[in-house]
């Protein structure tokens, strides 16, 4: 290869890897999200951009139907009044529930509803001594004497029953680690990134004459 010919080739390397940083560089670009508060988000001076908002879900905002689930975040350090609506059609965590805190990362349209791309919730872990609160068996076994009464009750998570709030009326299924015997829990609350299969919770609330355990709060056993 004479020297004219590794000069036309070193020329064209040249720019084919300039054509490619160009490339990577508009990709990249417009693949990255603007990062914005809630009030930002609210003025609708993003509409049409991918933007990231991080805000905690409104009690009782959300709604999954066909598939897609709906609901409302707000700034717990702002203005609580100003609100974003968030659609999001991917798979949701166990923690989503109401007062967690939505990462959602997506584009708003003209009605300011903020169509999510990717959604990550976070809740950080509660502990409580399982001393004092009661084994599902023995829960059950006082009947009539504990319905609509503020109890505790403590068991581990049955494998495969955690779902996300607003996903049906069961939570999770606690389980009586001695006799087996299972409690459904309702709850629409925040649930940790630690809790999963098998984790021994403190769950706090109360059973109802039809025998549906609905819980206000939900912690790990220390």
């Amino acid at each position: 290869m004479n020297t004219k010919t590794k000069r036309r080739m070193i020329a064209v390397t040249g720019v084919i890897v300039m054509v490619l940083i160009v490339v990577l560089a508009v990709v990249g670009g417009s693949s990255s999200a603007t990062t914005v508060s809630v009030a930002e988000a609210a003025t609708g001076d993003y509409v049409g951009q991918k933007i990231q908002v991080s805000g905690n879900v409104v009690d009782d905002s959300f709604e999954t139907k066909d598939n897609v689930l709906t609901f409302a975040i707000y700034d717990p350090e702002g203005d609580g009044s100003q609100q974003v609506n968030v659609r999001y059609a991917g798979g949701v965590s166990a923690t989503f529930g109401n007062g967690v805190t939505a990462i959602c990362t997506g584009k708003l349209d003209e009605n300011g509803v903020l169509n999510a791309s990717e959604l990550v919730t976070k809740c950080p872990s509660k502990y409580e001594n399982a001393s004092e609160a009661l084994g599902v068996a023995q829960l059950l076994g006082y009947g009539e004497e504990v319905v609509g009464k503020p109890v505790k009750v403590t068991g581990f998570v049955e494998a495969g029953s955690l779902a996300a709030a607003g996903a049906g009326d069961e939570r999770f299924v606690l389980v009586d680690p001695e006799s087996g015997t299972t409690l459904p829990i309702a709850y629409e609350g925040a649930l940790s990134d630690d809790i999963a299969d098998e984790t021994t919770l403190v769950v706090t609330g109360s059973i109802d004459e039809g025998g549906k355990f609905t819980a206000t709060d939900v912690a790990i056993a220390e």
